[in-house]
């Protein structure tokens, strides 16, 4: 289940850093919901939808450093570089936890706090 669940998640960036939203969405059930802690909360997949066509301007540059699998769980630590509106790139580090219902990302409690240059 592990190696699935990373499998997966993998598969998902790698949709992401080709601009296909739809392809990470089919990965997520249909339920899902995603928590940035201290942000905001994402119910479902229109509302994911909506936050990656007006977050997610240009693809992301998503870095993984480590998978760190047990149970239904996966979480997910690295970088992500995101340009905004007017192309100015951003640098975050994250720490994402998923839970995974049948093979599907359900559930993300996503801590993500912006890098600050050494």
């Amino acid at each position: 289940m592990s190696e699935k669940n990373k499998a997966t998640l993998l598969k998902g960036n790698a949709a992401i850093a080709e601009g296909n939203h739809e392809g990470f969405l089919s990965l997520c059930t249909d339920d899902t919901a995603w928590t940035f802690v201290g942000e905001q909360t994402l119910k479902g997949r229109a509302a994911v939808r909506q936050y990656m066509a007006t977050t997610y301007l240009e693809p992301p540059n998503v870095t993984v450093a480590n998978l760190i699998a047990e149970g239904d769980f996966l979480t997910a630590v690295g970088d992500i570089t995101m340009k905004d509106k007017d192309g100015k790139a951003t640098h975050y580090a994250y720490c994402d936890v998923w839970r995974f219902h049948e093979g599907k990302m359900a559930e993300l409690r996503a801590f993500v706090v912006k890098a600050v240059a050494p």
